[in-house]
Parts: structure tokens; C-alpha cells; sequence
């Protein structure tokens, strides 16, 4: 008679080697915002997947489908790690909706789904040179390095008359 299917058997498990690929990228060095290396790592991350929006825009991708998606390759190819990729998701698509002259408001907000929906009404040639023109705007507004974390105080008002 057999052993019941729950009776573990002692079998040998095959040995299999371990594939390794690269390292997966570090972290921030503390809290996020105000790590500036990591900052910087961000911005990059975000201008490479404007570049890659632009190009897939041609394979019949909708805009949406493509910002959805980055966040399951950050490591491989946005270079940060996968926790941190809807930030650049949603700083991507900021940036789209800001090309296009609309307010962006909140990522939590309605004002960029909005916006990206009726973006990816438009034709694709369009499509592209918003994006375009989103990666420019954003290679030139590059994050500050200068601050390293937050003030130790904040300012105090001048003292004004009071009538």
C-alpha cells in the first residue's frame, strides 16, 4: 500500500545552479527626499522613461499601458529599485500632462488621469512630441543638489505693523 499524498516522501532534490545577474540598485541613503544621489537617480530614471514612452508610442502601445508598466522594470532599466518606480511612473506622466498645458495637481488627484486621457485621444505623432517636449522641459529643470536635508528651523515672518 502507498503512503498518504500528505506523508512527505524523502526525495533527493535536483541540484540546480543559481543564475546571477547584476546587482539589483541600491537604495536611498535615508529618507528618500532627501537623499540628493538618489534624487538625481530619480530624475535620470524618469528622463529614460520618458525616452522609452516616446519610442513605444509607435508599437501601438496606448500611453497609459506604457507609464503602467514601468514600475516592473525600475531595476533593469531605470536603474532604481522596483519600490521606487511608481514614483517615477507618476513623475513621468506629471511631466506629460504639464507638456500638454494642463495642471497636473496631486499624483492622488484626478487631474492627471484626466489629462492623460485625453492625451491618448490624440494622434500619436502628437502623443510623441507632447513626451518629447515633456523630456525637455524636465532635462532642464534638473533637481537641486544643494539640499541635503531639511532646514533646522524655519524662517520667522518680519515683523509687520499691526493697525
Amino acid at each position: 500500500m502507498p503512503p498518504p499524498r500528505w506523508f512527505p516522501l524523502h526525495r533527493r532534490e535536483p541540484a540546480t545552479t543559481a543564475v546571477h545577474g547584476p546587482p539589483a540598485p541600491s537604495g536611498p541613503n535615508g529618507f528618500w527626499i532627501t537623499d540628493p544621489d538618489f534624487r538625481d537617480r530619480l530624475h535620470s530614471a524618469t528622463l529614460t522613461l520618458l525616452d522609452i514612452v516616446e519610442d513605444c508610442l509607435n508599437d501601438d502601445l496606448a500611453l497609459s499601458d506604457i507609464l503602467d508598466g514601468a514600475r516592473d522594470h525600475a531595476e533593469t532599466m531605470l536603474g532604481v529599485p522596483s519600490t521606487y518606480g511608481i514614483l517615477v511612473e507618476a513623475e513621468a506622466a506629471a511631466q506629460i500632462v504639464q507638456a500638454a498645458g494642463l495642471d497636473a495637481g496631486s499624483p492622488f488627484g484626478l487631474a492627471i488621469a484626466q489629462g492623460l486621457a485625453g492625451i491618448a485621444q490624440l494622434p500619436v505623432e502628437q502623443q510623441q512630441q507632447l513626451v518629447r517636449a515633456a523630456a525637455r522641459r524636465y532635462a532642464i529643470n534638473a533637481p537641486s543638489r544643494s539640499v541635503n536635508g531639511p532646514p533646522t528651523s524655519l524662517p520667522r515672518p518680519a515683523p509687520g505693523r499691526s493697525r
